[in-house]
C-alpha cells in the first residue's frame, strides 16, 4: 500500500507539499497505523487517509478529511458518513472528500503564488514563449532541443549568480523565502546554488 499520496508544484516543491489529512470524531489527528509484517523489525507505519476505516480495534475511523500542507496550512474539514464507510470502505466512501481536499490545496498554492514577488509580464511572456519554442524544436530535432535546454541552463546559472547575491545582500532569509514562496531552508539552498556559496556558511 502507498503510505501517502502527496501533491507538489514544480516551483514550490516540498516547501508546499500537500496531502489528505485525517481527523477523528474528537477533532484529533490519529497516530500512524503500524503493520507488522511478521519478520521482526520489518513492519511499517502507514498514515494514508484510506487506512483509517475503523476495521479493527487498532485502526480508528476517520470522521473528516482535510488538506494539509508541509508549510503548516490546513484546509477546511470535509465530513465523512460512517454508514457509507461501513458499507463501501473508506477508499470509496471518502473519494469525493479527498478530491475536495486536493482542490483546497490547489487554492492554497494559488494564494502562495499570488503572494510571491510578481514577475514582470514581459519576463513571463518570454519564458512561456521559450518553452513553446523548445517544445516545438523537440518534435523536429530532439538533439537541438537538448542543446537549447542546456543553453537555457547556462543562462540561468549566469544571471542567477548576481541575482542570488543581490538578494542575499538586500533581504533577510525570511524575506527572501516569502518573496520566493518557499520555506527558509529552501530559500537558503536555492540562493546558495545560484550564488555559488555553501548553504552552511
Amino acid at each position: 500500500m502507498v503510505d501517502q499520496d502527496k501533491w507538489t508544484t514544480e516551483e514550490f516543491g516540498t516547501s508546499h507539499e500537500g496531502r489528505v489529512g485525517v481527523l477523528l470524531a474528537d477533532g484529533s489527528v490519529p497516530a500512524p497505523v503500524y503493520f507488522d509484517t511478521g519478520s521482526g523489525s520489518a513492519g511499517r507505519s502507514v498514515t494514508r487517509w484510506s487506512i483509517y476505516d475503523g476495521s479493527s480495534p487498532r485502526i480508528p475511523q476517520a470522521a473528516a478529511l482535510r488538506a494539509v500542507c508541509s508549510c503548516g496550512w490546513t484546509g477546511p474539514e470535509h465530513r465523512l458518513d460512517r454508514v457509507s464507510i461501513a458499507g463501501e470502505g473508506l477508499e470509496e466512501a471518502g473519494d469525493e472528500q479527498a478530491d475536495a481536499c486536493e482542490r483546497d490545496w490547489d487554492g492554497h498554492t494559488a494564494r502562495v503564488e499570488a503572494c510571491a514577488i510578481p514577475l514582470p509580464e514581459s519576463v513571463t511572456v518570454l519564458l512561456e514563449r521559450l518553452e513553446e519554442e523548445i517544445d516545438r524544436l523537440t518534435r523536429t530535432s530532439p538533439a537541438a532541443a537538448v542543446r537549447a535546454a542546456r543553453r537555457l541552463e547556462v543562462t540561468a546559472e549566469r544571471v542567477g549568480y548576481w541575482a542570488a547575491r543581490g538578494t542575499r545582500a538586500g533581504l533577510t532569509t525570511a524575506q527572501a523565502a516569502a518573496a520566493l514562496g518557499v520555506d527558509e531552508q529552501a530559500a537558503i539552498l536555492l540562493m546558495a546554488r545560484f550564488g555559488r556559496w555553501s548553504p552552511y556558511s
